[in-house]
């Protein structure tokens, strides 16, 4: 089966925060059939984010697929508060590079 890496078919794909405690991802799409396609294909669950980043599925506190924005939206409680010591990336905009490469079954 083809397949297309997800930052082909996304306009937006990113991370911030979403408070300090949690980083948000958005996965924004510019036409409703590629968010249509995406989310049909069942790729992107609570399961697969869990997998990708190496987390326990109890950290993703919200997955949502948004259809009034073409828009798959998570999120993830993290593991020490933004800005604390030994915390790594304060502002959350490092996090999304994994979902760059991440392949979807397209239609011939």
């Amino acid at each position: 089966m083809k397949t297309m890496r997800l930052v082909d078919l996304a306009k937006t794909i990113r991370s911030k925060n979403a408070g300090t405690d949690r980083i948000t991802f958005d996965i924004i799409f510019r036409d409703p059939a590629n968010y249509e396609m995406v989310k049909k294909s069942g790729v992107l669950n609570r399961q697969f984010v869990a997998e990708l980043y190496g987390i326990p599925e109890s950290r993703i506190a919200d997955f949502v697929e948004f259809d009034p924005g073409y828009a798959i939206k998570f999120t993830i409680n993290r593991l020490k508060p933004s800005g604390s010591f030994g915390e790594g990336d304060v502002f959350g905009c490092q996090q999304y590079p994994p979902l760059l490469d991440v392949e979807i079954p397209v239609e011939d």
